[in-house]
């Protein structure tokens, strides 16, 4: 969904047509790895530094974003998949917000594979969240500071 514009380029197609490739391309890998019995798959599908790209590109991939929650859900359901999304997707607008928050909901109680997907996901954000995280345990008395490695 996001990453595949130097592929665009290379074709000289628009970046959307990258775009909606690598759409194609995460369902085709989705799939295969439930036939190959594998448990957890993690896709990156938005960097927190993708907000930095022109905002014609930003709502494209949004808008992949939904067709893809609103085309794949009910395959994703039947099929027993559980929804993770890691990053911090409440940025995105109510309406994409509202869909990755009902898609989670409705996969919730299976017990299949685990599809992860990250969501304006960046390693940064992700390190200070959990060092924040750590210091307010510490803080709290509920884990030893020198418990921390």
């Amino acid at each position: 969904m996001d990453g595949n514009g130097r592929w665009a380029r290379q074709r000289f197609l628009p970046r959307i047509a990258g775009h909606r490739a690598g759409v194609e391309t995460v369902r085709r890998i989705t799939r295969h790895a439930r036939t190959l019995g594998i448990e957890a798959l993690t896709l990156y599908a938005f960097s927190s530094e993708n907000w930095r790209r022109p905002a014609e590109e930003v709502s494209d991939l949004m808008g992949l974003l939904k067709h893809f929650i609103r085309a794949d859900l009910n395959e994703l359901v039947r099929d027993n998949v559980r929804l993770r999304v890691i990053g911090d997707y409440r940025r995105f607008s109510a309406d994409v917000v509202a869909l990755v928050d009902d898609a989670i909901a409705r996969t919730a109680a299976n017990t299949g594979p685990l599809l992860v997907i990250a969501l304006n996901y960046g390693a940064q954000a992700e390190l200070v969240s959990a060092a924040r995280t750590l210091a307010a345990r510490a803080a709290s008395g509920e884990i030893a500071a020198d418990a921390i490695t």
